[in-house]
């Protein structure tokens, strides 16, 4: 393969090509799948991947934090089967806790791609199933279950397909103990349907240019996406850098926080995240086994545009021992995998602060977003539903303009919102209500981006999940003097009741015409309040981002009845506070 002459227009071929298998079988993902969380929400990611587990490529907006826990699989399954133990035909269905890390809802399904007789590559989808039996309905079973068996059901590289012959005793055994068997096993169809479509695609690319020339591609580009990162991160200072930032609690242990702690090192253009400070396993699922926090800061910090591929990753050395809150040894339960890890992005992020301020921004809401989870039975056709949706939240202002409002977090990728019509077309409740949370950004020269308030009438009598990660002690940080944003929570309100209440826990009963409010966090703003053009201010009192009250005492901007800016008293306010806050500088 070193002998191979690779020419600038191949290689460039090569290098958009196995993207696009990828992105291709994502399109065709989401045209054929049953469930919303993957057509609509995009709760997936689809990939293409080497024998020895190197990523080779991930489809452009693929879930993020699903990136760095593809090669591992594959790894495994080669340790399992051995390199002769994969036939054309083979499909492999995994979730195991024990290899990666996450809720069971997250399905993998893999199949090899034989070139000429030989191995040389594997498509695999990872998507999340409305559900996979125990108590995993929805997003998963909270952070309270007990144990991985609770969860569901756990497949460990098991083949379903064999040389194209399908198991029927594994496809009975998954219909059997899952709710929703016509979503969940139509999604491995759609997901089955995908691989084998990627390896058709690569089929027509081997033999267009033959083996030696792909894979001499793909070595070089390798090699050029390690160059890429490296050379941002030559741009940043030697040195040390550290964070720290926490959750509320575990979600079983009350007033424990979760610490999270990032020690971060520059050296010549290599990067070491060190999250070995970070809070030990809980008894509470909300462990996981991934690099992934350390693997999208990562890349999010040095080539966030560039395709995926293992060599994105070659300059960054990860340290996370085991027993750590995110290398969780099996069978620590991993239903909420994923709420502590925009927040672990986050801090490598603000970690790093010190030595890239004209790039980094504040904080975002931190957390994967508002889950929407009801579900039940239609007392009229007796049929199951389930209501999902993800809501965003507000990201921290920016170097050179305000955080975005409304989005879901670093780790997710293209993920979306549910649409209201088709949450209303198929399940019996009202969306009400889907707003920005007026003063939720953080105040800042660039103020934070803001939450949501997403209110939902259930209109048959069913379960809520309200599993939320509080950031309410730890809210999503400022930068440069600027403030924090807020966080968010549930909120319920019960036929009769007059006000909401704040709401926690798995599974929770109400009546038809229960109304729940699903709250999302916004994001902290960027330098100093007193620093944001008075007339920014005055427009998002107008626009009803921000309250008049926001805007005298965070921003020292004097409104009149009418909204007019008083710019005499805007400066003698501006003043005032800009000498209290010099004085408890002083202080402090």
């Amino acid at each position: 393969m070193n002998d191979v002459k690779l020419d600038h227009v191949t290689l460039e071929v090569i290098r958009n090509a196995l993207p696009a298998v990828a992105n291709e079988m994502a399109a065709d993902l989401q045209r054929t799948s049953y469930n919303m969380m993957i057509y609509e929400v995009r709760d997936f990611c689809t990939a293409l991947l080497a024998p020895n587990g190197d990523l080779v490529s991930q489809n452009v907006g693929g879930v993020s934090h699903f990136v760095a826990d593809l090669g591992i699989i594959i790894t495994d399954g080669m340790k399992r089967y051995g390199s002769d133990g994969f036939k054309p035909g083979d499909v492999v269905i995994t979730n195991h806790q024990a290899v990666a890390g996450q809720h069971l809802n997250n399905i993998v399904i893999y199949m090899p791609y034989f070139f000429q007789g030989e191995l040389i590559m594997f498509t695999m989808v990872r998507a999340h199933w409305i559900d996979i039996g125990g108590m995993s309905t929805g997003f998963g079973a909270g952070p309270t279950v007990a144990d991985p068996w609770q969860e569901g059901l756990q497949l460990d590289q098991i083949k379903i397909y064999e040389e194209g012959k399908l198991d029927e005793k594994i496809f009975r055994l998954l219909k059997d103990n899952i709710r929703f068997p016509e979503s969940s096993l139509g999604d491995m169809k759609s997901q089955m349907a995908a691989c084998r479509l990627g390896t058709r695609r690569l089929d027509e690319i081997f033999t267009k240019y033959g083996k030696d020339t792909i894979l001499a591609g793909i070595s070089k580009i390798f090699d050029e996406s390690e160059q890429k990162c490296r050379n941002i991160v030559l741009t940043l200072p030697d040195g040390v850098y550290e964070a720290s930032s926490a959750l509320d609690d575990d979600g079983l242990i009350i007033d424990e926080p979760v610490k999270v702690h990032a020690k971060v090192t520059i050296n010549r253009g290599n990067m070491t995240i060190d999250l070995s400070g970070c809070s030990g396993e809980r008894k509470a699922a909300i462990n996981s086994r991934t690099l992934a926090g350390a693997r999208v800061a990562y890349k999010a910090l040095t080539a966030p545009l560039e395709p995926v591929n293992e060599g994105s990753f070659r300059a960054l050395d990860v340290i996370i021992p085991e027993g750590n809150i995110m290398m969780a040894r099996f069978p620590a339960p991993m239903s909420g995998w994923s709420a502590v890890i925009p927040t672990v992005v986050d801090t490598i992020v603000a970690a790093l602060a010190p030595a890239m301020p004209e790039r980094v921004p504040a904080g975002h809401h931190g957390l994967l977003g508002g889950a929407v989870v009801f579900f039940g039975s239609h007392p009229k056709t007796g049929k199951r539903f389930v209501v999902q949706s993800l809501e965003g939240g507000g990201w921290g202002g920016r170097p050179n303009e305000d955080g975005v409002s409304g989005t879901v977090s670093v780790c997710q990728g293209d993920v979306r919102n549910g649409s209201i019509e088709g949450i209303e077309l198929k399940c019996p409740v009202l969306i009400e209500d889907r707003a920005m949370r007026p003063d939720s950004c953080g105040a800042g020269k660039y103020r934070g981006g803001l939450g949501l308030d997403v209110r939902v009438r259930n209109l048959v009598e069913g379960r809520w999940n309200f599993e939320h990660t509080k950031r309410q002690n730890c809210p999503p940080a400022g930068l440069w003097g600027g403030k924090s944003g807020d966080f968010g929570g549930y909120l319920l309100k019960l036929p009769g009741e007059e006000e909401f209440k704040l709401m926690r826990g798995a599974h929770v009963s109400v009546q038809s015409g229960s109304e729940a409010i699903v709250r999302t966090g916004g994001g902290g703003g960027w330098g100093n309040p007193l620093e944001r053009d008075p007339n920014s201010v005055r427009s998002d009192v107008i626009e009803e981002l921000i309250s008049r009250n926001s805007a005298l005492n965070d921003y020292g901007v004097v409104l009149t009845d009418a909204l007019e800016l008083d710019l005499v008293q805007t400066q003698k306010k501006r003043d005032a506070m800009q000498v209290n806050n010099d004085q408890s500088a002083i202080l402090a």
